[in-house]
């Protein structure tokens, strides 16, 4: 208690007058450390992760790699993703140990988005007596299927979409509910939903707009299904980095996703929590949850523990953060 008391005096001292002491608690780029960690790390199987349309390994300390898993259908969602998903994601939002997720697709491509051939009888063929009754039915067949990506934007731990090749479909719906994405240079994007006779309806209509800030080329892009090329979705914001391949691509998600479970968890995830209360609040809304969340959140020993290794020039991956 005393040393923690000390610290903790240090710690005000600190934050009072940085600028006099030369403290820099600004952001850095991603140690060499890290890269190198990210690079060589070996995957193993996560326990409890057994799926038919997924693939989940641990890639290296705190890091979880998810990988769309039927690269012989072109990582098409059949029934069983949409499922699996949800089941995936809400493990993950449990697992103690895991502090950052990249989603990317196995083989030659991200996804071509919805299976119809696997899912044809369930969106063609609904079930009921009459008109209410199959409405009713597809209602409640589309709030499921929402939920499929819901659950990645739900889930605390930030996720890093990893994209090459097409991301056609219910691709683009996915990645927009995770909280990072990075693209290699044959990457592509397509809301294709027109061209099957229907509108996106499991989260393109709704994050696409709040992702790349452009109304008109969200537009654009829904009404005529039109390829957005790597560069074009760099420069509207959809990816914030693009890269000349897929192994270049994943190296650089792993190396990010090492650096973000370096930090505090309890820091990361409150930020995460926040910054999606903010998009769909008020400043003053989002202001007051804030306070709630922290008024508990700052009790936390990772503030002592991050100022202390900051002050004793120390990388953030030597301290030891607790479980969340």
């Amino acid at each position: 208690m005393a040393a923690s008391y000390k610290v903790g005096n240090l710690l005000m001292r600190r934050l009072i007058a940085p600028i006099q002491l030369g403290f820099n608690l600004g952001l850095r780029p991603m140690s060499s450390t890290a890269q190198n960690e990210a690079f060589g790390a070996a995957a193993s199987e996560a326990p409890g992760h057994s799926y038919e349309s997924l693939k989940v390994t641990s890639a290296q300390k705190h890091v979880l790699h998810v990988q769309l898993n039927r690269p012989d259908k072109r990582n098409a969602m059949n029934k069983a993703f949409w499922r699996e998903m949800v089941e995936c994601f809400n493990k993950i939002a449990q697992d103690s140990d895991c502090r950052a997720v990249v989603i990317s697709g196995a083989g030659k491509m991200f996804s071509s988005g919805i299976d119809l051939v696997d899912m044809a009888s369930d969106m063609l063929q609904p079930q009921g007596d009459d008109a209410a009754r199959m409405a009713w039915y597809l209602r409640n067949l589309i709030s499921l299927y929402q939920k499929t990506f819901s659950v990645i934007e739900q889930c605390p731990k930030p996720v890093i979409a990893a994209i090459h090749g097409p991301c056609i479909g219910a691709g683009v719906d996915l990645i927009t509910a995770c909280d990072i994405r990075y693209c290699a240079q044959d990457a592509y994007f397509q809301v294709k939903e027109v061209d099957i006779g229907l509108a996106a309806d499991v989260g393109t209509l709704q994050r696409l707009p709040k992702v790349i800030g452009s109304q008109s080329l969200v537009n654009e892009l829904a009404f005529t299904a039109r390829k957005m090329m790597a560069e074009e979705a760099l420069n509207s914001g959809l990816v914030s980095r693009v890269f000349p391949d897929k192994e270049r691509m994943l190296d650089a998600a792993f190396a990010l996703a090492s650096e973000i479970s370096s930090k505090s968890p309890v820091a990361v995830q409150t930020t995460k929590v926040n910054l999606l209360y903010a998009r769909d609040h008020s400043v003053a809304e989002g202001l007051n949850h804030m306070a709630s969340w922290n008024m508990s959140m700052l009790q936390t020993q990772d503030i002592i523990k991050s100022v202390q290794a900051a002050m004793e020039k120390k990388d953030l991956k030597s301290v030891t953060f607790s479980k969340l």
